[in-house]
């Protein structure tokens, strides 16, 4: 694992700072598999860790869409199992931690560096999530999923939240934990950071 030092140092380079939020700001990996493992045992459904794991980045719809085209089952109602999902989610909080070693960026340069959240979440999960340990304040704008056209790996969430921090995206600095949302950064012309090289969460230590 590289040092906080390099990642303080980047960010002394940058204009603006915007943090992607799941597996990023906040591991909510844990919360999201349990709410959908449980959700799915009730439509008869097997929802595979490992399977989640490697696609945890995708858009709610594009998770599910994904699960059908891999053959792990057919879901006939992807709304309805949408909607439950996020009440199931938010009975979860609890399970939520924030990834210490990027809050630690956001705290500190909260008031020195504009910063936003860009994810792929929908607003309510990603608002809850950040609020459940205490990095809400932090951010100057939040861009969801439905505030763009195209998810990530896309770049309108990244091209979107510079433009409401008034910072060009070549100024911004992006940190982000999935291939998927790495593209969407590069893609935007932003700098990135890959926080994988800073951070191992303890699911994925477990080696699920």
């Amino acid at each position: 694992m590289r040092s906080l030092n390099t990642l303080s140092e980047a960010a002394q380079q940058a204009d603006a700072l915007i943090f992607d939020c799941d597996g990023t700001l906040v591991d909510t990996i844990p919360a999201h598999l349990h709410a959908l493992q449980v959700g799915f045992e009730r439509i008869g459904l097997n929802f595979p860790a490992e399977w989640f794991h490697q696609n945890h980045s995708l858009t709610a719809d594009a998770l599910l869409q994904k699960f059908q085209d891999d053959g792990l089952g057919q879901i006939e109602d992807p709304k309805a199992v949408l909607a439950k999902h996020q009440v199931l989610f938010r009975e979860s909080l609890h399970m939520l931690e924030e990834v210490s070693v990027i809050a630690s960026i956001a705290r500190e340069y909260k008031g020195k560096l504009p910063m936003a959240v860009a994810s792929n979440g929908n607003r309510v999960n990603v608002e809850v999530s950040l609020e459940a340990v205490d990095l809400l304040p932090y951010f100057d704008a939040i861009v969801a999923r439905e505030d763009v056209l195209h998810g990530k790996p896309e770049p309108d969430v990244y091209l979107e939240a510079a433009h409401r921090l008034n910072v060009a995206p070549n100024r911004c600095l992006v940190f982000e934990d999935s291939e998927t949302g790495l593209a969407a950064g590069r893609a935007a012309g932003a700098k990135v950071i890959d926080i994988r090289e800073y951070y191992q969460p303890a699911w994925q230590q477990a080696g699920h």
